[in-house]
């Protein structure tokens, strides 16, 4: 190939589990690396981790080596069945780590040393080696990581209330997972573009508690330039009016408005034919929305209610305001705009989802990778793998308590 990928000649040795470390492992995969994930004989516990929409559908899924929340962060890899609990699983490790370009390590402070599977004990076998640990809240706490935990803790779920007053709220999705798996791709990026300069490797930390607070941008920012503590507004935006709230339409269809200046509010006020509003000197600029924020989407959601939804949202694109409409998960994966993201479909197996967003004319873009491995794929007897038969009398790696992320 006269461009291939960028990682075609890297390997990675995924001891993670869950999430965010395999999120970092498939990101390497989707870039060209051989990514070969470390497993007990139970596996990663989100193998078991399957939603009563798939033990329905499949009889005796519970058997099942994979599910979709397993799927969702292991294709393009191998599995390979390993006790680090014996002399000679870490033998067998440090073999493998040998020829290694990273390891991704998710265990609780203290954990790795007790399996002589550390940044200490693995640079010696490798003096190159990239080696990203995640921690629930960092090298000196050995306290486990759990994203809801994390997502009450660093502040997520307060703000992402329906109101003052209202019950906090999980986002859907692991969101400090995903941020902690991004931070810790960032991280290995900078120790590789470092090694190319130095020929040396790195430990890269990472917790998922830096990484919520990280990631708390403006609202963080509000508390420390003005020291008020931000408050839920549903979906809304402390800052920009109208912004994030959700509107029902007279046809049923809901639809959010991102409206950032002025002139697009202009615009919005044109489309419902109220431009009265636009004059208004309580909603004229941003700042007298926002100070006026109650009486101007009380007047919005009427007028919303008023008129077609799917019209609206075609006349809004038509005068350049921001505007969406609000989809179920299954809607936005169907839109043509999704399909580029979605991963071919392997054989008979289901489609998967890209981790990787961006591409360049540098290199191609994967058109097919290996679908999430059943347990244990990569034990065999050929060369750089444990026999099935050595794999079968195998503790579990899992038995030393490892950070699990919810």
């Amino acid at each position: 190939m006269n461009n291939p990928l960028p990682f075609a000649h890297f390997r990675v040795i995924e001891l993670a589990s869950v999430l965010a470390g395999p999120q970092v492992g498939q990101f390497f995969a989707e870039l060209g690396a051989e990514v070969l994930k470390i497993e007990s004989p139970a596996g990663d516990v989100t193998r078991t981790w399957k939603t009563s929409d798939e033990t329905a559908a499949t009889p005796g899924a519970e058997a099942s080596s994979v599910s979709a929340y397993f799927s969702a962060s292991n294709w393009g890899k191998r599995s390979l069945v390993l006790d680090l609990t014996t002399a000679a699983g870490q033998t067998e490790l440090r073999r493998l780590v040998a020829s290694a370009d990273i390891v991704l390590a998710s265990y609780k402070p203290g954990d790795a040393e007790k399996l002589r599977a550390d940044y200490a004990t693995l640079s010696q076998e490798n003096p190159r080696l990239l080696y990203g640990h995640l921690t629930g809240y960092g090298p000196d706490n050995a306290r486990a990581g759990y994203d809801a935990v994390l997502q009450a803790e660093a502040g997520f779920m307060f703000l992402n209330a329906a109101g003052s007053g209202q019950p906090a709220q999980k986002m859907p999705v692991a969101m400090v997972d995903l941020l902690a798996a991004h931070q810790l791709k960032e991280g290995l990026l900078t120790a590789l573009f470092q090694r190319e300069r130095t020929g040396r490797g790195a430990l890269v930390q990472v917790s998922l508690l830096d990484s919520a607070l990280a990631s708390l941008a403006n609202q963080a920012a509000t508390y420390l330039v003005t020291g008020h503590d931000p408050q839920p507004l549903g979906s809304g935006h402390p800052s920009i009016v109208p912004y994030g709230t959700v509107y029902r339409a007279a046809n049923g269809r809901q639809l959010v408005l991102a409206v950032g200046s002025d002139g697009q509010f202009r615009q919005l006020c044109a489309a419902l034919s109220r431009p009265d509003l636009a004059t208004d000197a309580r909603f004229a600029t941003n700042a007298a929305r926002v100070a006026h924020r109650a009486a101007l989407e009380s007047m919005l959601t009427e007028a919303i209610a008023a008129v077609d939804g799917d019209a609206l949202l075609v006349d809004l694109e038509r005068r350049a305001v921001p505007a969406g409409a609000v989809r179920s998960v299954g809607e936005a994966l169907r839109q043509p705009s999704a399909a580029a993201m979605l991963l071919p479909v392997v054989g008979a197996g289901p489609a998967g989802l890209r981790t990787v967003a961006f591409c360049s004319s540098q290199w191609p873009e994967v058109v097919e990778l290996s679908a999430p491995p059943a347990l244990g794929t990569a034990n065999t007897t050929s060369s750089g793998t444990v026999s099935a038969g050595t794999a079968e009398t195998m503790g579990g790696v899992g038995d030393v308590p490892t950070l699990v992320p919810g």
